[in-house]
């Protein structure tokens, strides 16, 4: 499920619930989730460990907020409808808003995508731009309260009314607890739920695990303000290192190195240039060779497996309690779809609060969200089956589907029409099924 099968947000369609939503995690998730509760509960409490500034800036409890964050369109578009003026405050902050079908220099299977036949709209800020502007439109809804510095350690929940709340300390270490009719857990892929599920009687879920072992190694470089180039040379075998320049705020690029199954991105300066120069492409070299590096250090973040918890597979989950965003699954980040799946997430549970209310609620939204993850599961995972040290379940016909997508890439570096339907299925918009129409076949496998 992709953002072609969802019906669009509409707030009208929401009944009013008595009672508060509680959000666990400030995240991009979490803020999405928070916008969707608050237009159908009395009160909304986010409660989030860290301390939230007013201005972008990267969170201690979010390192890879300091890497490069891509919003594919369905997460733009979705947090659009959400919080309207989004893009425009983005791009007033000093994000930019570039034409993915010309601006983007996609680089992979040797050589280059043509430039598309279709204007692909594409924001461009820094992961901490995108979470400042969201939770500031999140601030501004009269019945949200923003708890920072607060600490969640365990749910209220009792077997004849379920989840009904939580336990927290603030920001002095006090215990206080919180009542609530519906909590949403988006505490990330450090999640707790499932080993409360375990200890209190209930079964949690399994976990599919792809392990990839990336690195990511981050500087920042001054950009010419007339450069707004978007830099994207992903690993691709028997290459296992990449390079990413997302252009920013303040006239700045976001630039970043990737290396996989043990090839580690580095963390001094020479090394860090001469992995760059090992991309085979002259930009991945020159950028911070010839600019000037912003940084004042190199960030450097691990990231060693995927991984899918399949709470769409329970039978049994208490009341009052959901999980969203990388809480469920946490993707590759070389395919930049968290911000994105979990704004979809939060469509989901605004759709179904305004179709059942709160009745048989947690397992039909497990439900509907699977159908989202799987989605963005498949680009990711599929791709780094292409790869063989990857390791963990693999999907049936996963060596056939690379074959495809191989040969579609090839031909997309001469073929504008199968460069726009590869970014549309990349960026969310459609279905990977829509490689298959005969259309695209031909194209694909002409001579």
């Amino acid at each position: 499920m992709v953002l072609a099968d969802i019906d669009r947000y509409d707030q009208s369609r929401n009944a009013q619930i008595d009672g508060r939503a509680i959000i666990l995690g400030a995240s991009m998730a979490g803020l999405a989730a928070a916008k969707v509760v608050s237009d159908v509960f009395d009160e909304v409490a986010v409660i989030e460990r860290d301390p939230l500034p007013d201005v972008p800036a990267t969170r201690d409890g979010a390192p890879q907020t300091s890497h490069p964050h891509v919003l594919l369109e369905a997460g733009r578009t979705t947090l659009e409808d959400f919080f309207p003026g989004f893009s425009e405050d983005v791009i007033r902050s000093g994000g930019l808003m570039v034409d993915a079908a010309t601006e983007m220099e996609y680089y992979e299977n040797g050589g280059f995508f043509a430039d598309g036949p279709n204007h692909l709209p594409m924001l461009c800020a820094s992961r901490a731009l995108f979470e400042h502007v969201v939770r500031q439109h999140v601030r501004e809804l009269p019945n949200v309260e923003l708890l920072d510095n607060c600490r969640f350690y365990d749910y209220l929940y009792t077997s004849e009314n379920g989840v009904t709340g939580v336990r927290y300390r603030d920001g002095t270490g006090n215990k206080k607890t919180l009542s609530a009719a519906l909590v949403v857990d988006a505490t990330g892929r450090t999640s707790r739920t499932p080993d409360w599920l375990d200890e209190n009687g209930f079964e949690a879920p399994d976990v599919e695990e792809v392990s990839i072992n990336v690195t990511y190694s981050t500087i920042r470089l001054d950009r010419p303000s007339d450069n707004r180039t978007v830099l994207f040379v992903p690993p691709s075998p028997p290459r296992k290192r990449g390079v990413a320049a997302i252009p920013i705020e303040d006239g700045q690029w976001e630039f970043i190195l990737q290396g996989i199954h043990g090839d580690d991105a580095p963390t001094d300066c020479p090394a860090f240039i001469e992995f760059a120069n090992s991309i085979p492409v002259d930009e991945a070299g020159q950028l911070p060779r010839e600019r000037d590096w912003v940084s004042d250090e190199i960030h450097h973040y691990p990231f060693p497996s995927s991984i899918r918890r399949r709470y769409d597979e329970l039978e049994e989950f208490p009341d009052g309690l959901v999980v969203t965003g990388d809480a469920i699954a946490s993707f590759n980040p070389v395919y930049g779809q968290g911000m994105s799946v979990g704004s979809l997430d939060a469509l989901l549970l605004h759709h179904l609060l305004a179709e059942t209310g709160l009745d048989e609620f947690a397992l039909t939204y497990f439900s509907r969200t699977a159908a989202v993850i799987q989605q963005a599961w498949q680009i990711a995972v599929v791709a780094d089956f292409a790869f063989p040290m990857t390791t963990g379940p693999k999907p049936l016909g996963t060596d056939l589907l690379n074959w495809y997508i191989n040969r579609l890439i090839r031909s997309a570096h001469a073929d504008g029409e199968l460069m726009d339907a590869f970014y549309r299925v990349f960026r969310l918009e459609k279905s990977a099924t829509s490689l298959f129409r005969p259309g695209v076949v031909r194209r694909v496998l002409q001579p």
